[in-house]
């Protein structure tokens, strides 16, 4: 019997690549999207949901439980950008990030923890970045909602455990998406003490993202999550260098590491 897979933000990138993948793989797949009509051509059914939406997301899932008795799989995967300086950022824009990106993936994962408990069995994945483990310049909020997410998916696996369901982490790096376009950017302003730094930091960022890895990669990394009896807590996908950062961090004191990245982002 084929797993029924539900993947939130699935209309486009990161989403869109998995449920293609794992459709080839024999599974089947169910993906969200805000506007579904806006994409009548998809290769796996797209069913409304707005994680910032409670109602949404429980018409979502009574529909995929509806059409298939049981929900084996959940890739927490929508999410959105921010960029900013922290003091120019409206506040509102980052409670909006915050709202979608970790309170967003906890509403899914609460809508769907009765189903799976009433199998006995499941698995969440949420989908972080390798951004969460640190505090990065003029990305601070997206780096706090995605390291939050982390800390509480620590928490929420050790919770259902003794239920038969777990819950892991995958952190990408940058990845070739349309992640840019969908980023709520702080204007660089004329006046700014920012705007020469901050300028030059968004285009380091459209940059990596452009020359960023192939989705497939994500893609192959969670199916092949989904084939283990026994998911780690935290998965990092991407190149050397990403994923070696997080090593840095945990070796070097605070301030060398800081300065690394300082001169990295040319500050």
């Amino acid at each position: 019997m084929s797993k029924v897979v539900l993947i939130t933000g699935g209309s486009s990138g990161i989403g869109k690549s998995v449920g293609e993948f794992l459709l080839q793989k024999g599974f089947t797949v169910y993906g969200t999207s805000r506007n579904p009509q806006n994409n009548p051509n998809h290769p796996f059914q797209l069913i409304a949901l707005d994680v910032t939406n409670v109602e949404t997301i429980q018409k979502a899932i009574d529909k995929v439980i509806s059409n298939e008795g049981r929900i084996d799989v959940l890739v927490n995967n929508a999410g959105m950008g921010i960029t900013g300086p922290i003091e120019e950022t409206p506040t509102q824009e980052m409670r909006n990030v915050f709202e979608t990106n970790f309170f967003g993936a906890i509403e899914v994962m609460k809508a769907v923890l009765p189903q799976m408990r009433q199998q006995k069995r499941g698995l969440i994945i949420n989908v972080t970045s390798i951004a969460g483990y640190m505090g990065l310049p003029f990305r601070g909020i997206y780096s706090a909602t995605k390291g939050a997410l982390e800390i509480v998916t620590e928490a929420i696996r050790m919770e259902v455990k003794g239920f038969g369901i777990h819950i892991t982490n995958v952190a990408p790096g940058d990845f070739a998406t349309n992640i840019a376009s969908g980023r709520y950017h702080t204007p660089v302003f004329e006046n700014s003490p920012y705007k020469k730094t901050y300028q030059e930091n968004l285009d380091l960022m459209n940059a990596h993202v452009d020359s960023g890895s192939d989705p497939l990669e994500m893609a192959k990394a969670i199916y092949k999550i989904t084939q283990t009896s026994k998911p780690k807590v935290h998965y990092k996908v991407g190149n050397f260098m990403q994923k070696f950062s997080i090593v840095l961090k945990k070796i070097l004191p605070d301030t060398i590491y800081e300065k690394l990245l300082m001169n990295h982002y040319k500050l």
